[in-house]
């Protein structure tokens, strides 16, 4: 009966580590799924946030080629025309231009008589003047434009130095 004893007691502890390799190699799978699931779930966020982006930001480089033509309708404004007909048809091109190009994102930098800040203006020019403050816009030579609070170019312009 001892002969019987051992091995039954040898069965029940082969039987009780492969019950416990089980439960670790189970529990292992199971960390293992949990780990794929959270990192598929970032992936999917990630995603989803880079499509988001890429929604938001897509006409930023239409904006920017259409910047020119708007500089040109600009100076076009600006020069002396016989024909207030042809002047007006400029007019309204330009306005429904720069409407819809609003309704996309675009924002104007202010510069003339603000503070120069290089995150938003180019200096161009630096005028010694007792007229105005030191770091303030004098002209602008250009206008600067921001897409969706991005810079998208910034203003060129003219700044006054204290003499």
């Amino acid at each position: 009966m001892t002969v019987d004893n051992t091995e039954t007691n040898n069965s029940e502890q082969a039987s009780a580590d492969a019950i416990s390799a089980l439960a670790a190699e189970r529990d292992d799978l199971r960390e293992l799924v949990l780990r794929r699931q959270a990192e598929f779930d970032n992936f999917r966020k990630r995603t989803e946030r880079e499509r988001s982006e890429y929604l938001q930001y897509a006409g930023m480089e239409l904006v920017k080629d259409m910047l020119p033509v708007l500089d040109d309708f600009d100076r076009a404004l600006k020069t002396e025309c016989s024909s207030p007909v042809y002047v007006k048809g400029v007019e309204m091109i330009y306005s429904r231009m720069y409407e819809t190009l609003k309704k996309m994102g675009l924002e104007p930098v202010e510069s003339i008589g603000k503070q120069f800040d290089p995150h938003l203006h180019q200096a161009v020019e630096r005028v010694e003047t007792k007229d105005a403050p030191d770091g303030t816009v004098l002209a602008e030579f250009q206008r600067g434009y921001m897409f969706k609070s991005k810079m998208l170019r910034p203003s060129m312009v003219k700044v006054a130095v204290g003499a």
